[in-house]
């Protein structure tokens, strides 16, 4: 596994710009809304994912959708999607929950995991994901993450993902 040395090393010797910020630990979205406040760009949550055929998928979203998981499989191609289990999440991505990020994928060999990016993530000018822990925020461009998982060897799903409608 690679790691976050690993992240930084790539980031620097592709000449990625990007920013980081340091914070508190938070494990939730409800959690990271104060430490959000103080970070400009889209923030993101990230849904580890396993469908019925036994392939794994890591979604990440904005921050505030509400995701729609039985209209999901038909959005990003898969079958019936139940999320993934914590050991799973730290034999193929290297990381624990709270702290999952589509960089995660530094540390799974290619084709283990299909990574998807909501298509308006993908087009912003910031997106702000988790550096492979959940103390710390990296801010950079969509189309920059997307960079990064082709580098790495993964083939990037852009998806306009469902989301349902708030109460």
């Amino acid at each position: 596994m690679r790691g976050e040395a690993g992240l930084l090393a790539d980031m620097d010797a592709l000449a990625i710009p990007f920013t980081v910020h340091e914070h508190v630990a938070v494990f939730t979205v409800a959690e990271s809304d104060t430490v959000n406040a103080a970070i400009p760009g889209a923030h993101t949550k990230n849904l580890f994912l396993k469908d019925a055929g036994g392939a794994f998928w890591l979604v990440t979203v904005p921050g505030e959708a509400r995701v729609d998981l039985k209209a999901l499989p038909a959005a990003i191609g898969c079958k019936r999607v139940s999320f993934g289990k914590p050991d799973d999440m730290q034999r193929l991505l290297g990381i624990a929950p709270g702290s999952v990020t589509p960089l995660a994928a530094i540390n799974a060999a290619p084709g283990s995991i299909t990574v998807v990016l909501d298509a308006g993530l993908a087009a912003a000018e910031r997106v702000n994901v988790h550096p492979l822990r959940n103390t710390g925020t990296i801010g950079l461009a969509g189309a920059t993450i997307l960079d990064l998982l082709r580098h790495w060897g993964h083939e990037p799903l852009i998806a306009s993902i469902p989301v349902q409608d708030n109460p």
